[in-house]
């Protein structure tokens, strides 16, 4: 009975959280703003449903649920990356964009 309320209460909470990323990518205003909202919130979302899955699985089967550890490490090392890629891309054509209006003034 414990772990299964431990297990709702994580997935309500991954719910939640993406709901609330999901909101942010859709309401922000500007593209760096719509970046941080999902990075964050949907990130904990995921990671808290993953979490979720891991405490069942591990209950419910001898030993630890080693690929919900996997893909837990996964998401947690690659979503910042990936945000501060689009992140250094975006900056990179807002400059670009800048230069070339300079030029054409």
């Amino acid at each position: 009975m414990l772990v299964e309320l431990i297990t709702s209460a994580l997935v309500l909470i991954g719910a939640t959280f993406a709901l609330l990323g999901s909101i942010g990518l859709a309401r922000l205003p500007d593209f760096f703003s719509r970046l941080h909202g999902p990075t964050k919130a949907t990130t904990l979302g995921v990671g808290s449903v993953v979490l979720a899955s891991l405490v069942h699985v591990s209950a419910n089967e001898p030993g630890l649920g080693v690929r919900e550890l996997a893909t837990m490490v996964f998401l947690f090392i690659t979503a910042p990356v990936s945000a501060h890629m689009l992140a250094k891309a975006a900056l990179g054509e807002r400059r670009r964009r800048e230069a070339e209006e300079k030029a054409e003034e």
